[in-house]
């Protein structure tokens, strides 16, 4: 969360590596922020890959002021997929229905990455906190290299409405947590029409493949 709104990205990243060393008990990895408006956001990057050796980085276009068609991105994206690095795109943080009347912040226009993803072939994006039925959701559920995670779906049946649109191979589980309660995801899951296997590849297999750079992870 401090990523949304501090300017030093290299005080946050470092603290959320100490916080996932110290706290979390060996099983919590830290997926830093690059935001591409700072300056030198580039080190950044570096740094998270060359000296966190973090599996991927994730972006807050909307709260850092840049739309996905922004030439920033794209490089970012670029580098990202030089690197073998997963993007995790969080899509929204907070409903726009009960947000704080001086922070109102748009979900991300999710459209242009339809074309930057033909453009950056290479590259893997998580999109997360997705609040959009997959009926909405059009070509980006035929775009390769496109994940999405289960956070902000709503309703028991959209996770097996998100599956059948997408394959199950392109659906892992989030929570959103703290932000929302972390059972309730869990429960909303498990209360979905899907197989066995298809809830253990949500649950674990798919973000394994994610994080570990498979290429084939998220693609039709």
């Amino acid at each position: 969360f401090e990523a949304l709104l501090h300017r030093d990205i290299a005080g946050v990243n470092d603290r959320l590596v100490s916080a996932c060393r110290n706290e979390g008990q060996g099983i919590l990895i830290p997926f830093g922020a690059v935001n591409p408006t700072l300056p030198d956001w580039e080190e950044d990057l570096r740094r998270c890959h060359e000296q966190y050796r973090m599996p991927g980085i994730r972006v807050h276009p909307n709260y850092h002021g840049y739309a996905l068609d922004d030439p920033r991105f794209e490089r970012l994206l670029t580098m990202a997929a030089r690197r073998g690095m997963l993007v995790q795109l969080a899509a929204a943080m907070e409903d726009v229905r009960t947000q704080h009347p001086q922070l109102q912040v748009n979900d991300v226009d999710l459209q242009p990455l339809v074309g930057l993803m033909q453009k950056v072939p290479a590259a893997r994006v998580l999109i997360m906190n997705l609040r959009s039925k997959a009926s909405a959701l059009g070509k980006l559920l035929t775009t390769s290299g496109i994940s999405f995670d289960t956070s902000r779906v709503e309703a028991t049946d959209g996770i097996a409405q998100l599956v059948r649109s997408v394959s199950p191979e392109r659906v892992v589980f989030g929570s959103h947590a703290p932000f929302l309660i972390y059972e309730a995801g869990l429960i909303k899951l498990y209360e979905s029409q899907l197989s066995d296997d298809d809830r253990r590849a949500i649950c674990a297999s798919n973000a394994e493949r994610l994080i570990a750079g498979n290429s084939a992870a998220g693609r039709n």
